[in-house]
Order: C-alpha cells, then sequence, then structure tokens
C-alpha cells in the first residue's frame, strides 16, 4: 500500500518510519501522499491508542522536502504543494489519537514542519532542526512559519526563520520544541512510555484535550493562507531557481533579489 512508510503495530501503537534513507527521508511528492492517506483513511481505522512517526536510518527524521522536485515549481504549482503539505500536517496535528515525533536525527524544512504538526516531539541526542528555506530563497511552506512561533515564540522563531541556522536537541528542548532529549537507542522506547500512560487514561478525553488544545491555536487561520500565498509567490521568483540550482549543483547562491 506505501512505498515510502513503513509501518507496524506494537502494542496498540502504530510506528510509522518515513523510508527513503538514503535520501535522508526527505519529503517528495509520494511521501506526502501517503502520509495523507495514512493519517486521513487507514490509521483512523485502526484499534491503536496512538502514533509514532520517525525516519529510517540514524542520521534523519527528515531532513528536508526533496529539492529536486522543487525546480518545476511556478506561482500555481507553489501554491498547490503549500497547499498539499498544510493539508497532510493538518490531517496529523488534528488525529484523535496522540502523535509522537520521534525525532532520529536532521529535521530541517519540511522535517522541522512535519515534527512540529506532531502533538509531541522526543529528540536523540544527535537530532538538528532548523528551517533553512531562506537560503533557497524561498519560505517555510508546510506550516512552519506559525508553528514554530506556537512553540518557541515570536522573537526566537523569527530569528531562526530569518538565519536559517540549525539548533541541537538541547537547545531545542531549552526552547520547548521538543518534550524530551534521550539516547537515540531510547528514543522509540520513550515515546511508546509516554503513549502506554496516556492510553491508561480515557480516550474520550484524550481525543478532547487534542481538539481544545488545538483550538487555542485556531483564533486566526489568515497566518497559514498568508503563508501559502506567501510560499507560492517564492517560487515564481529567480532568486528562488538560483537557490534550488545552487544547492543541487553544491555551490553558494548568487541572489538578486527579484
Amino acid at each position: 500500500m506505501y512505498n515510502n512508510l513503513l509501518l507496524r503495530e506494537e502494542n496498540g501503537i502504530l510506528i510509522v518510519t518515513i523510508n527513503r534513507e538514503k535520501a535522508l527521508n526527505a519529503l517528495n511528492t509520494q511521501t506526502m501522499l501517503e502520509l495523507k492517506q495514512l493519517f486521513e483513511e487507514d490509521a483512523p481505522q485502526r484499534a491503536i491508542h496512538g502514533v509514532i512517526l520517525t525516519g529510517a536510518g540514524p542520521k534523519a527524521f527528515v531532513a528536508g522536502a526533496d529539492i529536486s522536485e522543487f525546480l518545476t515549481l511556478d506561482v500555481e504549482k507553489g501554491r498547490e504543494m503549500a497547499q498539499r503539505g498544510h493539508d497532510t500536517f493538518f490531517a496529523i496535528e488534528r488525529f484523535p489519537k496522540p502523535v509522537i515525533a520521534a525525532v532520529n536525527g536532521f529535521a530541517l524544512g519540511g522535517g522541522c514542519e512535519l515534527a512540529m504538526a506532531c502533538h509531541m516531539r522526543i529528540a536523540s541526542e544527535n537530532a538538528r532542526f532548523g528551517q533553512p528555506e531562506v537560503s533557497l530563497g524561498i519560505i517555510p511552506g508546510y506550516g512552519g512559519t506559525q508553528r514554530l512561533i506556537q512553540h518557541i515564540g515570536k522573537g526566537k522563531a523569527m530569528e531562526l526563520l530569518l538565519t536559517g541556522d540549525m539548533i541541537a536537541a538541547p537547545e531545542a528542548l531549552q526552547l520547548g520544541l521538543v518534550n524530551h532529549v534521550v539516547p537515540q537507542e531510547s528514543l522509540l522506547d520513550k515515546a511508546q512510555e509516554i503513549l502506554a500512560k496516556i492510553a491508561a487514561k480515557g480516550p474520550v478525553a484524550v481525543t478532547k484535550v487534542i481538539e481544545s488544545v488545538n483550538a487555542y491555536f485556531q483564533f486566526d487561520a489568515f497566518g497559514f493562507d498568508t503563508e501559502v500565498t506567501a510560499f507560492a509567490h517564492t517560487t515564481g521568483t529567480s532568486d528562488f531557481k538560483e537557490g534550488a540550482s545552487a544547492f543541487l549543483e553544491k555551490r553558494s547562491p548568487a541572489f538578486q533579489g527579484k
């Protein structure tokens, strides 16, 4: 059923592994479509009490989007890509059972956005987080400009979004971006421990907590709409084409501000 996702159930927990290790689990179109199908159609039918989302291999949770797909983007295709990402990550954020991101390495760009869409984040000691999209001449398109503020506040979020800097797991913990930092070999155990504790609580209450907490951050939906439009705009710029090409060619970009 899935080409890029590995699924297994263990003690009532669905463990989902993004399985593109050679590409550092980058989010290509196929992977995004599979995540959307999983959380909208498949997972709701399963008798589970929680989901753990992680990446294959020891290096990356998700190291970003698949930049090779970006070179064909224009404004309209950019809008469609961003909207598809928003729809997918909202399906995760609004899933009625707790979803924990087990961040086992790099969580950059779309990977950081994916982790933030989950209800909690457990990071391994080697995890790194960041939104480096401005280095390509675009902006985060899957909710990053909105959710990063929700997690760490406007000032620090603005710094990370504008500089594209990465932060290590201890700083992510200090800022409130992650709930726990553990050795990599303990990552899934910690996530399972938390979900087991939640499973002992009232299932309806758990669902309503998720629903209510999400509602707090939906007082102004225009921010997400603004991001879709802004992302679409940047995909039509010469700077973006230069940034993406430079990334793939492993050289420094020469942006011209247009």
